[in-house]
């Protein structure tokens, strides 16, 4: 990674369809580029890249991306690695359950208080990722 200081970063969030920690994950993803770090993050589709497209695939390879996965899996981690490039940051919404036991997350539909607080948490880290990379750090 060479001198990205003013650089957008890439949230990735898995598709995590049916599952509460992918729901966990997106809520993260939006709470850092809608709130956290508006002006310095953008979002992107994973299935953009599972299916191949092009200009997502050119778009990974030159900005610093972080994924969140919401399973062992790790889709959204493998797709970027697909894609030609590393993630500059890999988030599993479990690692950050294991140290939050307490915030059980209700539903793949509704993540409740619980979950929108685990969310939160997740998303104070990623955020704190992207101040680091936006600094030169990695």
């Amino acid at each position: 990674m060479t001198g990205r200081g003013k650089e957008r970063v890439i949230i990735i969030p898995c598709s995590g369809i049916g599952k509460a920690f992918g729901s966990v994950g997106r809520e993260a993803a939006y709470v850092v580029t809608e709130e956290l770090r508006p002006r310095c993050t953008e979002t992107m589709c994973l299935s953009l890249l599972t299916l191949g497209d092009e200009d997502a695939r050119r778009h990974v390879q030159k900005h610093p991306t972080i994924t969140i996965d919401g399973c062992p899996t790790g889709c959204a981690r493998v797709n970027v690695e697909q894609a030609g490039t590393s993630p500059a940051a890999a988030f599993r919404v479990f690692d950050v359950f294991r140290r939050h036991k307490e915030l059980r997350v209700r539903s793949v539909s509704d993540i409740g208080k619980a979950g929108g607080e685990l969310a939160r948490i997740l998303a104070g880290d990623i955020a704190a990722k992207v101040d680091e990379l936006r600094k030169g750090g990695r």
